[in-house]
């Protein structure tokens, strides 16, 4: 597969802003280039025969049918539509790390141009997008149509957001409630497509699977609800994973309960580096006994890297 060297990146975002704008550069640059279409374009379920009557188009005649009985019968369908896509994000306070420093991006801003670049995507091939904020509240959720004019509605509503002011800062999350809501409220045998650090409900009290429990019986839900859904885990690897600071004491804030602890992280690094690593591997096990499609998604990598596993995971799915 072939790509151009200057791949925009999220960093791309801090620096020129307007999110329709790096989209369409996302999508002409890099996700165009594919051979085939990521997505399965229309969604149609076999019903039922009947027989043919003069007129109708011939495109539907069961050919296999003919061969065995020599009659003539139309294939119905239940549904035949394009694809609908719901695009879930978490804007909870966690998801706009790191505030500051060498990076200038957000977990928040990167997944708004992954969500934005699908969006694109999912707008050329005229499939609908239907777009979902979360924090500990349903702040935003929109129809799933395929006009330009509601997909400019989608990255506009997506773009609020970059510059979260100071309240923004200290949502808390209700994301696993919140999909229980999302899995009966769109219809049937919808994508879903979850951008999130997945930190909702963890707890010291509780096992890492006993606080995951919440949140992984909600994408659950999702897929007994016949929906597909895909889970783009974001994080800032080098930071959140393997804790790496310099060796001298830090004040850590957590950024939705506003709790602070002082610690050198050296010190914890080996026993909280072996926790996200369980965690990450929970993740990944139970997703795939789910059936959902799992990617992580390190902000420091990139999003070109990001998005060239996932369509060639997809590529190889249809």
């Amino acid at each position: 597969m072939s790509h151009p060297e200057a791949f925009i990146t999220a960093e791309d975002l801090v620096r020129f802003g307007h999110l329709e704008l790096l989209a369409r550069k996302v999508v002409e640059g890099y996700i165009t280039g594919l051979h085939k279409s990521p997505y399965h374009g229309f969604s149609v379920e076999f019903a039922e025969h009947r027989a043919y009557n003069p007129g109708d188009p011939i495109r539907f005649l069961d050919w296999k049918v003919l061969a065995r009985t020599d009659k003539l019968f139309i294939k119905k369908f239940e549904e035949e539509t394009n694809l609908r896509c719901r695009l879930v994000l978490d804007i909870s306070g966690s998801m706009y790390y790191p505030f500051q420093g060498d990076l200038a991006v957000t977990k928040y801003a990167f997944s708004a141009l992954a969500a934005a670049s699908l969006a694109e995507l999912l707008a050329q091939q005229r499939d609908a997008v239907g777009l979902t904020l979360v924090d500990d509240q349903i702040r935003y959720h929109g129809p799933a149509r395929s006009s330009r004019t509601h997909l400019r509605q989608v990255f506009t509503e997506l773009e609020k957001r970059l510059n979260p002011g100071s309240t923004q800062a200290l949502q808390t999350t209700a994301l696993a409630q919140h999909l229980h809501e999302v899995a009966e409220n769109i219809p049937a045998r919808s994508m879903v497509i979850l951008f999130s650090d997945l930190m909702a409900g963890l707890s010291q009290e509780l096992s890492l699977k006993q606080a995951l429990r919440p949140l992984l019986d909600a994408l659950g839900h999702l897929v007994f609800r016949k929906h597909e859904v895909i889970v783009f885990h974001v994080v800032d690897a080098s930071t959140e994973f393997y804790l790496q600071f310099e060796n001298r004491p830090y004040e850590f804030e957590d950024a939705e309960s506003g709790q602070k602890i002082r610690l050198n992280p050296v010190e914890v690094q080996r026993e909280y580096q072996a926790l996200t690593e369980e965690f990450e591997s929970l993740m990944r096990v139970e997703c795939t006994q789910l059936g959902i499609d799992f990617h992580p998604a390190d902000i420091r990598g990139g999003l070109h890297q990001v998005l060239h596993r996932f369509m060639l995971r997809r590529q190889m799915m249809f």
